[in-house]
């Protein structure tokens, strides 16, 4: 009977793992339709694997992946702002992929060294400010160029931008202002502009959406989300906020335990190369990829030509650093209304 038992556990663990190796379980932290522009291609060069995605932001993502610390339900994570995937790094929640980062620029492989090679960077997009031009010009409210004019009365009311207990998007900001003005200085400036915030939004590239479509006056993002919507057609101008700025580097990382690592580590290979890199554009996405050997879209923002701040990915990466500023922005900024 012992020995019977034995055999037919043997033979489930083997069953499941040969289940789980037909199926990949991916978060994705990107655009909806660059999520689902992945998952085609992956699967046209991969037959044998269905890919269960389901899209969700860096800080749901990184909460879910907390949760299941040791009974992981991901095998991959891709996309989203870099800090939350060097967190999970940082608590063991990613193992290494092992692959082969001599294509990628600089700032993707840096990505990998403060990691351990458990997260590596895909692509690069800078931080700034988005404006709707009809609402402005109808309202008499001269244009923002800085951080410091969002801080001005002119625009009560006039500000959308994300949560960062939820968004990457927004810890992105605010690890910016830190850098920029100093911690204690930085959130005095954040609780300014929260005075003309209209509403915090769960999604970094919500902000954006809604100025594009009239429902708010000025957005804080990612400046590749907003030459998508110009490119579309919406009033939206672009500006990169003359004190500097900060950027993110997308990340994709394996977690740990994944049930299908064969596939997962496909996935990494699959998404840090420069063909799968260079049809982001298909979809209007325009970060800057970073495999060094991908095309880069005329309409994606020039990174050389922004004043980039030179932002601390170990140190804002860092568990320790990314709850205390969140304690300290619910304590000092604050969403009134926070989304459930």
């Amino acid at each position: 009977m012992k020995k019977f038992g034995m055999i037919s556990v043997t033979a489930l663990i083997a069953s499941a793992a040969g289940a789980w190796a037909g199926e990949l379980s991916v978060v994705c932290s990107a655009e909806q339709d660059w999520c689902d522009l992945m998952v085609s291609a992956f699967e046209e060069q991969n037959p044998d694997t269905d890919v269960l995605m389901v899209r969700k932001s860096t800080g749901e993502t990184l909460a879910q992946i907390r949760a299941e610390a040791g009974n992981p339900k991901i095998d991959i994570w891709w996309g989203g702002t870099g800090d939350p995937h060097l967190i999970a790094a940082e608590e063991g929640l990613t193992q290494a992929s092992g692959v082969d980062t001599g294509d990628l620029l600089g700032w993707a492989q840096n990505m990998a060294e403060i990691s351990g090679g458990k997260t590596v960077g895909i692509y690069a997009g800078a931080l700034g400010i988005a404006y709707n031009s009809d609402i402005l010009e109808k309202k008499g409210i001269a244009a923002p160029q800085c951080w410091a004019d969002l801080e001005d009365p002119r625009f009560e009311g006039e500000i959308q931008v994300a949560n960062p207990n939820s968004s990457g998007t927004a810890y992105t900001e605010l690890a910016t202002f830190v850098q920029l003005f100093g911690e204690d200085e930085a959130m005095v400036k954040l609780a300014a502009v929260g005075k003309n915030v209209n509403s915090y939004t769960k999604s970094g590239s919500a902000p954006s959406k809604a100025a594009a479509r009239g429902e708010t006056g000025v957005s804080i993002g990612f400046m590749h989300d907003m030459v998508k919507l110009a490119s579309q057609g919406f009033p939206l101008k672009i500006v990169a906020p003359c004190e500097g700025t900060g950027y993110e580097v997308g990340a994709v990382s394996i977690i740990e335990g994944a049930r299908n690592p064969e596939g997962a580590r496909k996935w990494v290979e699959f998404a840090l190369s420069a063909d799968v890199q260079s049809r982001a554009p298909e979809v209007g996405s325009f970060q800057v990829p970073s495999n060094s050997n991908a095309q880069v879209a005329p309409e994606s923002p020039d990174l050389a030509a922004i004043k980039l701040i030179d932002y601390d990915f170990a140190t804002y990466g860092s568990s320790e650093t990314r709850e205390r500023l969140l304690a300290r922005w619910d304590a000092e900024v604050g969403d009134p209304n926070p989304q459930q």
